[in-house]
């Protein structure tokens, strides 16, 4: 294996672990459900893809010449269930939001305008 081909896995490995890091930051520390969301949809899909990438490349650098197929799979199923799962559960977490829920932090939930939020199924 050469050395550029090691550098790149490295970097691969350590940008996911960076990635994968900070999404678990934002897990714990952002404050409702809608913005604790974005942690583990956005930044640790990105390392986890990082680092399978990493993987596809080093089992494919060896004794074969194709390119490591699982990796791939794994990699193309994850970029396409992640927004869906994170959209699915967002659209439940609205739905079921209410002008008098508080937030994980104790505020209460309310629009831009300082309003509280009505029920979603509940029209003027």
């Amino acid at each position: 294996m050469s050395t550029a081909t090691e550098s790149a896995i490295a970097v691969l490995i350590l940008l996911g672990a960076l990635f994968i890091l900070l999404g678990s930051i934002g897990l714990a520390r952002l404050p409702d459900f809608l913005t604790r969301l974005h942690g583990p949809t956005k930044a640790t899909t990105l390392g986890v893809g990082a680092m399978l990438l990493a993987s596809a490349i080093f089992f494919s650098s060896g004794t074969n010449e194709g390119i490591s197929l699982h990796e791939l799979a794994i990699l193309f199923f994850l970029f396409i269930t992640a927004p869906v799962t994170a959209h699915l559960l967002a659209k439940a977490a609205l739905h079921r939001q209410t002008g008098t829920q508080q937030s994980d932090s104790g505020t209460p939930v309310r629009g831009r305008d300082g309003e509280k939020l009505p029920h979603p199924d509940k029209t003027s």
